[in-house]
């Protein structure tokens, strides 16, 4: 039987103590979220990958970008409702609801992005998101140029491409180790 005091159904308990900066960092989590994010503490048995997971999130969500950071939090949630990611719907999904200031957008994400009330450059990005997740093989010039032709930059075509793509993998490190998400995500922006 899995410790559900563990963020996933692995034994792997955090590094402790925790280095200091990794503690600063935890802390500024507590302080501007109220809770660590589950798949932070999943991470922290391993410093070092726990170092690149969040410098690439970091990188992709938070630093600048023609994209939003609603509408990042927007593919995350397409990528993870196709996948069935249960960790990042609900997590993400918090996000979606808080930074938009809609809670029926977070809950049409997370269900069929397909019926939420997007523009035509919102929907444009998670068609791309979606046919990113499903058949990327499959994305030809045209694809792009649609994406271009709603004022998506060449760059901007870059960032979806990469959210999109980390979202595949951690929906899938997510789902293979049963993380578990933090409770306060579900009461959060409704």
């Amino acid at each position: 039987m899995a410790d559900t005091a563990l963020p996933t159904a692995l034994n792997l308990p955090m590094v402790d103590p925790l280095p200091a900066p990794t503690q600063k960092y935890f802390d500024v989590c507590q302080e501007k979220l109220g809770m660590v994010p589950n798949v932070l503490r999943a991470y922290a048995f391993d410093i070092e990958k726990l170092d690149a997971f969040t410098g690439v999130y970091n990188n992709l969500m938070l630093a600048p970008s023609g994209l939003s950071k609603l509408e990042r939090e927007m593919i995350a949630v397409v990528v993870s409702s196709i996948n069935k990611c249960f960790y990042c719907l609900v997590a993400h999904g918090a996000a979606v609801r808080a930074m938009s200031g809609d809670p029926m957008l977070g809950e049409a994400l997370v269900m069929n992005y397909r019926v939420a009330k997007l523009d035509a450059r919102q929907r444009a990005m998670l068609d791309f998101a979606a046919m990113m997740t499903t058949a990327s093989a499959t994305i030809e010039e045209n694809d792009r140029d649609a994406l271009r032709q709603v004022g998506f930059t060449d760059q901007d075509i870059w960032d979806i491409a990469n959210v999109a793509g980390f979202f595949n993998m951690t929906n899938r490190v997510a789902s293979a180790t049963a993380m578990r998400p933090n409770e306060d995500y579900h009461a959060q922006s409704r």
